[in-house]
């Protein structure tokens, strides 16, 4: 489900990021169907379950792109199709959002898919969903999500913090300079923080690919700002870093992660 790779640190290829401990009081899940790779959080284990969500969203997906194969290849908005199944026209609309193609959000789309359906299960009422760097999360107590830039000095010395009165939320990533997610721009990361993590997802690429030098923040946030759903951007370039938005920045660099 991508279509560029990019220099990737060996720390990335091996996922050595999901070491770092996030919620140590919940029990981690892996769950790998082809490409979808998740890291999931949850009270207890939630393998099986997880897996059969996986599943069942990937295969309302791959039946709508039986029938409509410009959906996987596009690389700007499609059209809504209220036709479409609710996975797919959430990507649709996200696309339209954020002035990229559907297939921006598919991480996104499938890590809230799984993490709403764990939530319905007894027990789970928090649950935390990472899918290649976007993340849905849904917790019971406020919480910091540090900020993984690649080489840039900033990756894993700031973070954002993410108030329970605000769950569930997502927040997601994209980076011209680490993964093999598709990307037209060179910054280290853009973050995007939003009630959607389909819009969260596309919006983080559209940002992403209009950042190609430290001087096109300005340019990105102030199209953030115009996008309805988003609610902060957080974007790093080097040594340099702009925000917009409802984010409060954490100093974690002598902090445990």
């Amino acid at each position: 489900m991508s279509n560029k790779r990019k220099k990737t640190p060996q720390s990335y290829r091996q996922r050595i990021y999901r070491a770092i401990p996030a919620a140590n009081e919940l029990l981690s899940s892996r769950v790998q169907v082809r490409e979808t790779d998740l890291q999931i959080l949850a009270p207890l284990d939630v393998s099986e379950v997880a897996t059969h969500l996986v599943i069942q969203g990937r295969n309302i997906l791959e039946s709508y792109v039986a029938r409509q194969p410009e959906f996987l290849e596009a690389l700007q908005p499609l059209a809504d199709d209220p036709t479409a199944p609710p996975l797919a026209r959430e990507m649709l609309k996200a696309g339209l959002a954020t002035g990229v193609g559907p297939m921006a959000a598919v991480a996104g789309v499938i890590a809230e898919y799984v993490g709403r359906g764990i939530m319905e299960l007894e027990d789970c009422t928090e649950v935390v969903v990472e899918n290649g760097g976007d993340i849905f999360i849904h917790r019971q107590k406020d919480c910091t999500a540090a900020i993984f830039a690649g080489e840039s000095p900033l990756s894993y010395r700031i973070g954002i913090s993410l108030p329970a009165s605000r769950m569930p939320v997502g927040i997601c990533t994209s980076s011209g300079t680490v993964g093999h997610s598709f990307s037209m721009g060179k910054a280290d990361s853009v973050t995007v923080v939003a009630s959607s993590t389909a819009l969260a997802d596309a919006a983080a690429t559209g940002l992403g690919n209009m950042v190609r030098k430290s001087g096109d923040m300005n340019r990105a946030l102030e199209l953030a700002a115009e996008i309805d759903g988003l609610s902060g951007v957080v974007i790093v370039v080097d040594e340099e870093l702009g925000a917009w938005g409802q984010v409060e920045l954490v100093d974690i660099k002598n902090k445990d992660r």
